[in-house]
């Protein structure tokens, strides 16, 4: 009785030791994959959720993989990462072992965090115009703008908004020292960040501001992982 014990034990400690060896094997052939798919500058991070892990590669289905990315550029601008979880990921272990290139590697649906820094959005703003902002959610430029030849301060909230290929920054409640008179001053402050090609064919569906710049979370179905 006591041999069988010890038996069960080793059994349980061999299986539990197999399950973390495998998982990160699979973890980093994903991550490998989404590397080479979506262009990316370095290895992204993958975490397969779920405990044991060898019951979801048996079945050849991961219910929730999250995955970090690092800086990236996309359209001339620069993301400083990327958060996302992927749902319904299908990937047999058999396959990632055999053959990763030829898999069907997919998730049913993907949601994410893309991240611009505000120093990439004081580069698309006009010449002059500084980008602040607390985390609050709220955003505003302070500078001067250049009208008929002249330097004149100015500040300004910003309106975010969506547009088809990225972000629409307006200006709201914009105020000119001395009360001076600029006909259409806010195309002069309002600014467009592209955002498109993203990663993960992720799709755009809110944008908020936090203490690092803009938040872009986005959404895809059916994705690609290879």
């Amino acid at each position: 009785m006591r041999k069988l014990v010890v038996f069960l034990i080793l059994l349980v400690v061999a299986l539990a030791i197999l399950d973390r060896v495998a998982v990160a094997g699979a973890q980093r052939e994903i991550a490998r994959q989404i590397e080479a798919k979506y262009d990316l500058s370095s290895t992204p991070t993958v975490h397969i959720e779920g405990i044991p892990f060898l019951t979801q590669a048996v079945a050849g289905n991961y219910q929730e993989i999250t995955i970090a990315t690092g800086p990236l550029t996309r359209e001339g601008i620069t993301i400083s990462k990327i958060d996302a979880t992927l749902y319904g990921v299908s990937a047999p272990l058999a396959d990632l072992i055999q053959d990763a290139s030829k898999a069907d590697l997919r998730a049913e649906r993907v949601t994410g965090t893309i991240v611009i820094p505000r120093k990439t959005l004081e580069e698309r703003a006009p010449r002059g115009v500084k980008i602040e902002g607390g985390g609050d959610d709220k955003l505003r430029v302070s500078g001067k703008i250049t009208v008929l030849g002249q330097n004149i301060p100015v500040t300004a909230d910003l309106k975010i908004d969506t547009v088809k290929g990225g972000i629409r920054l307006i200006p709201a409640n914009v105020e000119i020292a001395g009360g001076i008179s600029v006909p259409n001053v806010e195309r002069l402050v309002g600014f467009t960040v592209p955002v498109k090609n993203l990663p993960l064919n992720l799709k755009v569906t809110k944008v908020r501001s936090v203490a690092e710049g803009l938040a872009v979370e986005g959404s895809a179905t059916n994705v690609p992982l290879h």
